[in-house]
């Protein structure tokens, strides 16, 4: 199995249901299991050209039999599934899930960079990555030193627990 840093943001229509729902379509795909998420954050639009809704923000980690290349299809036709619609560069968003790392890999395609190159830049994935690697004193310490270099701010406040994204059910 291989172990991947997914995040999800939503902006668009009923934003948790959006995360939750995209969550446990990953979560229930074959050869893959989240194991954990972060709590929810309510965010800044980062990079927009024009005025947007606040977002929500979370991250999960998983675990799966995919290769990169098949897991970001797998993301990306849940997004088209949530009905994410690409009308220009950074638009708003029903859901956007990006694959930010994969076991250690660096990748560097026409459609597919691992790491994601933007992680290092945003405090709503790195601030949930504390929370995951929490357990992790190496990687935590890197993560505290990028998040107090980190020169915008997108957080505005914890909205919910990630406790309760992962259907139950099953």
């Amino acid at each position: 199995m291989h172990e991947a840093l997914i995040a999800f943001g939503s902006n668009l229509g009923d934003r948790f249901k959006n995360l939750k729902l995209a969550i446990n379509f990953l979560d229930s795909l074959p050869k893959t299991k989240i194991t954990r998420v972060s709590d929810v954050y309510e965010t800044r639009p980062a990079d927009v050209i024009d005025k947007q809704n606040f977002y929500l923000n979370c991250c999960a980690i998983l675990n799966t039999e995919f290769d990169p290349h098949i897991l970001l299809g797998c993301c990306l036709g849940i997004e088209t599934s949530l009905g994410r619609e690409r009308s220009y560069k950074n638009s708003p968003r029903t859901i956007d899930i990006d694959v930010i790392f994969y076991d250690n890999l660096s990748i560097n395609e026409e459609n597919i960079t691992i790491p994601h190159p933007m992680w290092i830049n945003r405090d709503f994935i790195i601030v949930p990555m504390l929370f995951l690697y929490k357990d992790d004193a190496a990687k935590k310490l890197n993560l505290e030193k990028v998040l107090k270099n980190l020169k915008e701010r997108h957080i505005l406040r914890t909205f919910d627990s990630g406790q309760e994204i992962l259907n139950t059910d099953r």
